[in-house]
């Protein structure tokens, strides 16, 4: 397939089209060689091309980000049901991309693992993001989530804390697993995520059969300016896969590139993924009546309470045409809303908003959203001027460009008229730094324990004792007595497992995958039948 892709560019190509040139436009003439003195003699400072093709090659890699390193992206387009269930989408939203059955809007997903550098194995044991850059009439929509329906923290204050804990050592430079469970079993709210962590969810099969979340609770806004709480969940149509530690050990021995291969592969044999956006929605109120904040991104809102409603589908139909300038240079950021779209008062919702785009300005740049790829397919009219590498000024048609400021009755640019009612939530509490009030920690990690099947809760174990063993046991103690907190069943295999690995004097073997088979089909037979999944 590779050969037959080669000759067919190779012959759509005439020879001028395949002319070397430099950045600048001009045909190379030799493209071998350094200008010197004698052929064998000291280089000469006007060898023009080779010091802008080195000075370029010095600077081809951008900053790597600090998560979400190792990525792979495809190009699509998400449609629209026009409804919400048996409701018009238009009593929670005036979001016009939702408004219309049928109508599409082209989009950008990148798919990455969050923790491991650019080059690391796709089989590691990892959250993965899924983030979703819709390109609307209004502008982008950024939708930045992970395959997972929660996160390890609901405050963004510990964000750096846990990614140093996570990420490698600052002396020895390798991760370690005391370091990661020393952060965790400190901080009990993680304590769901590392149960779906630990278990086959915590290592998707590839991109194509993963699950994905806004994780966040965002806010709907309609014309009449009411709000409601709103979750995104994508659901694979190819349905769902995990692995278990020794499928993916086994996988990683062969091609530690798989995940990105198959979603490239499946997209050029025309074998196009799609996924369907669902919404959980809830008033916008702090809801006294459940045991958990619906701010709290630690936890699932019940899907018995909060049903799935369908609003659309997303297809996934054009690979990148060069992986740096899409995959590597598109910029994310969980304040990129378009009209409709609101935030809540998430507190890790709040903390990403800022983070995100300020990373993607010193990574790429502060005109990052010149770059084609992160540039709206709307009109751009800015006053914002200079910084590193702009290359065109946002004029407006008929704009004065002696006016970079407003107000102004010179020709400058004017406010644009709303689309409905502002949006205007009341405020009345004192300003404190403290945690949420409905903070049980171990509850929802209790009932996704319980809804794993038996190989899952044997993978899940297993994995556990595996890295902790070879933590310290003050560490040892405090995830199990969260594990009793959560499960008895759960506490009580943890700690005869470590037990165990502590008698043997070293861990235990990895089981195999018993029942393993069933993995892919459990997944896609339970679908949203629980709260855990």
């Amino acid at each position: 397939m590779k050969d037959e892709r080669r000759e067919a560019t190779q012959h759509s190509a005439n020879e001028e089209d395949l002319t070397l040139t430099n950045r600048q436009g001009h045909p190379v003439t030799n493209n071998q060689n350094l200008r010197t003195i004698g052929n064998r003699g000291p280089a000469t400072l006007e060898n023009y091309h080779f010091i802008e093709k080195l000075s370029h090659f010095d600077r081809e890699r951008i900053p790597e980000r600090v998560v979400h390193a190792r990525g792979a992206g495809a190009h699509g387009y998400f449609e629209a049901y026009g409804s919400a269930g048996d409701e018009p989408i238009s009593k929670y939203t005036r979001a016009k991309l939702f408004q219309e059955k049928g109508k599409q809007t082209p989009v950008f997903v990148r798919f990455s693992s969050v923790i491991h550098g650019g080059h690391s194995p796709e089989t590691l044991r990892d959250p993965r993001g899924f983030a979703v850059k819709f390109y609307t009439e209004d502008g982008n929509w950024d939708l930045v989530g992970n395959n997972l329906k929660i996160f390890f923290i609901r405050d963004a204050i510990k964000f750096p804390d846990m990614i140093h804990a996570f990420k490698p050592d600052p002396v020895t430079n390798i991760q370690d697993s005391e370091r990661f469970f020393d952060f965790c079993a400190n901080s009990p709210e993680s304590f769901h995520m590392v149960t779906f962590i630990y278990s086959p969810w915590g290592i998707p099969a590839n991109y194509r059969q993963m699950q994905g979340s806004g994780v966040n609770t965002y806010k709907w806004v309609n014309s009449e300016g009411e709000a409601v709480l709103v979750k995104y969940h994508w659901e694979p149509k190819q349905g769902i896969k995990n692995l278990t530690q020794q499928e993916a050990e086994e996988i990683q021995a062969k091609n530690f590139n798989h995940a990105t291969q198959d979603l490239y592969e499946a997209i050029e044999r025309g074998d196009y993924p799609e996924w369907e956006l669902f919404v959980q929605i809830m008033s916008d109120e702090e809801h006294p009546e459940l045991d958990f904040d619906p701010l709290d991104d630690t936890k699932l809102w019940p899907n018995d309470q909060f049903p799935w409603i369908p609003i659309g589908r997303m297809v996934l139909n054009k690979n990148p045409e060069d992986y740096f300038t899409e995959v590597e240079q598109v910029a994310f950021g969980t304040g990129v809303l378009v009209d409709g779209l609101d935030f809540s008062d998430d507190k890790m919702l709040q903390g990403r908003t800022f983070s995100y785009s300020d990373t993607q300005r010193y990574r790429v740049g502060p005109n990052y959203l010149q770059l084609p790829i992160n540039a709206p397919k709307t009109r751009v009219a800015t006053n914002q001027r200079g910084g590193q590498m702009q290359y065109k000024v946002d004029l407006a048609p008929g704009q004065n460009p002696h006016v970079n400021y407003e107000p102004s009755i010179l020709g400058g640019l004017q406010e644009a008229k709303p689309a409905g009612k502002e949006y205007t939530p009341h405020y009345d509490a004192n300003l404190v730094r403290e945690s949420i009030d409905r903070n049980d920690n171990t509850k929802q990690a209790g009932e996704t324990y319980r809804a794993f099947e038996k190989w899952e809760k044997d993978e899940l174990i297993q994995n556990l004792v595996n890295d902790l063993s070879k933590c310290d046991p003050r560490l040892q103690d405090k995830m199990i007595a969260l594990a009793e907190d959560a499960d008895e069943e759960y506490g009580r295999r943890l700690r005869e497992g470590l037990t165990n690995a502590s008698k043997a004097g070293s861990s235990m073997r990895p089981l195999g995958n018993e029942g393993g088979e069933k993995g892919p089909k459990m997944a896609e037979e339970k679908g949203r039948e629980t709260d855990s999944y």
